[in-house]
């Protein structure tokens, strides 16, 4: 059975399946090891200076020959490099696809055609979708409420996906975000009008991600409910929502009775450092990877409520597959015990 959709042709791979640019987590070895296997892989390098950028990007193309994608946040509040040269640098090292989140691709899409790549941006409603595509986006993807990390929407992606998937019609294709970690879920975002699926959380829960081992056991030992929606930890993005697991950060900011920023509890508490010494406070937006040292478990551990169907860490590549037979599997029909026609 093929899982080809309008994605496939327009990105030339084998399935429309793509990973999530889930923050530092990404690497060149996750990313080539997705597209490897037939899937979209990404880089995310908002936070990475120009020459790291440079490096990722070129070490990418090294370990694979097959597409992928470099994520930009256009968020000023965010960035640390001017986004003008950070885009001039992803597409000199040669990134064939550049996707735009939490702002407007409209100034970038031509200077992105120009170079010979493709571009998406992210939406979090059926009027941003239509502007997007007005702008001349190729791609157009819709993240839900459901997601992990920092949210642009708080639409469920249920609703999202055929409400955008109506706005656009046939003029770009529309990939589904938030709440998706098996082929159920690629299937069922393929029913509800999207041309394939991005998953986040899943691929965190991966041997290639540059993640802490406690954050992935976090994941395996947490299920749909263990999840906030909030705007918590906001140092480093301040007013820009997301999900997470619930912790001890989280809780006790809940029973000091949810005070504003400069009030909450440990405000300036020290509670990790990064490999080069650098000090992570309790509010801190910082990603646990694996070079950090301290109490992981109070830091932002970003998930997606799709954490519940993340239960082991294999290669990115055989999760991949997986989720490639569970999608055919998915969709080669409801079980005729489950539908009665009278």
């Amino acid at each position: 059975m093929t899982l080809r959709t309008p994605l496939c042709d327009l990105l030339g791979v084998a399935y429309p399946i793509v990973q999530a640019p889930i923050g530092s987590a990404t690497c060149p070895e996750l990313a080539a090891a997705v597209s490897n296997a037939g899937g979209l892989g990404q880089l995310a390098v908002t936070w990475c200076n120009l020459e790291a950028t440079r490096s990722a990007v070129r070490t990418t193309r090294e370990l694979t020959d097959e597409p992928f994608a470099v994520n930009l946040v256009l968020d000023e509040a965010t960035t640390i490099e001017d986004t003008d040269d950070h885009l001039e640098t992803i597409l000199e090292a040669g990134a064939p696809i550049v996707t735009l989140s939490f702002g407007d691709a409209a100034p970038f899409v031509e200077r992105i055609h120009d170079a010979g790549a493709l571009v998406s941006q992210t939406v979090g409603s059926a009027a941003e979708a239509r502007e997007a595509v007005d702008a001349g986006v190729d791609i157009v993807v819709t993240q839900g409420l459901e997601a992990g990390g920092h949210v642009q929407s708080e639409v469920a992606t249920t609703v999202l996906v055929p409400r955008v998937a109506d706005a656009v019609g046939d003029e770009a294709p529309v990939v589904a975000a938030g709440g998706i970690a098996d082929g159920r879920g690629i299937a069922a975002a393929l029913a509800l009008g999207a041309d394939g699926a991005w998953l986040g959380t899943r691929f965190v829960a991966t041997e290639e991600a540059r993640v802490h081992d406690r954050y992935q056991d976090r994941l395996l030992e947490s299920d749909e409910t263990d999840t906030a929606f909030t705007t918590l930890f906001d140092k480093g993005w301040p007013g820009r929502a997301h999900r997470v697991l619930r912790n001890e950060t989280l809780e006790r900011w809940e029973s000091a009775g949810r005070p504003p920023v400069g009030e909450r509890p440990g405000e300036n508490d020290v509670v990790a450092r990064t490999g080069d010494g650098g000090p992570i406070e309790r509010y801190d937006e910082a990603l646990a990877t694996p070079d950090v040292d301290g109490a992981i478990d109070e830091m932002a551990l970003f998930a997606g409520q799709s954490v519940g169907l993340t239960d082991d860490v294999r290669p990115a590549g055989g999760v991949l597959e997986d989720l490639v037979a569970e999608t055919r599997e998915a969709i080669s029909g409801v079980p005729a015990s489950s539908v009665r026609d009278d």
